[in-house]
């Protein structure tokens, strides 16, 4: 497989996986209050800090499916001369959502796990005590104040954690390196010499 492939797919896959994280951040909101699409996409971008920036071909096709499944229902409003709909969630999305959340917990303590074999097998790291745990991607939305002093911290601890990762993967990246080259100059010497 081509690396521009390798990263189609994991662009792919990273944004299915987002659709579903935005599908719970939605359904959260909707628990702190009813609000209309704009606004739902307008918040997930400030709380993701501009990581998450929902369109509205990406949010109201959610809203839209929410809607059909009973987790929400929206109601036609006017609002500054405007007709808009504003969604609150039902009895059944808070439901889902509390499974949702549960799930996701089990699922991000599962992914940590599987994270920290990768750590020890591939990057071979002796402990996994040092690799900071996975941040959940749900944190800005349970936040009640995105832009407090708590949420710069949580911002900080998620740049040392993207650092440290990083300086492992480089740290292994030299060490494959190094092997490579002494690969290289192992057939070098091994190859017969070249005759006139």
């Amino acid at each position: 497989m081509t690396t521009e492939k390798e990263d189609e797919t994991t662009t792919s896959w990273l944004k299915e996986a987002q659709k579903g994280y935005i599908r719970v951040g939605v359904l959260i909101l909707l628990n702190k209050k009813p609000a209309h699409g704009y606004e739902i996409m307008k918040e997930i971008n400030t709380r993701t800090k501009g990581f998450w920036k929902p369109t509205a071909g990406g949010v109201y096709p959610i809203l839209r499916d929410l809607e059909e499944s009973r987790y929400i229902e929206g109601e036609w409003q006017i609002q500054k001369n405007r007709k808009i709909k504003v969604y609150k969630i039902t009895e059944s999305g808070e439901l889902i959502l509390r499974r949702a959340i549960v799930k996701q917990a089990e699922i991000f303590n599962n992914i940590g796990s599987l994270f920290g074999e990768f750590a020890r097998d591939v990057l071979n790291i002796e402990t996994t005590t040092s690799i900071p745990n996975m941040p959940s991607p749900f944190t800005p939305f349970l936040e009640e104040n995105p832009d407090s002093e708590e949420n710069l911290k949580h911002l900080e601890h998620e740049r040392k954690h993207t650092y440290e990762s990083a300086k492992l993967m480089q740290k292994r990246l030299q060490l494959i390196d190094k092997r490579i080259r002494e690969i290289n100059k192992q057939a070098r010497n091994d190859s017969p010499p070249v005759s006139p």
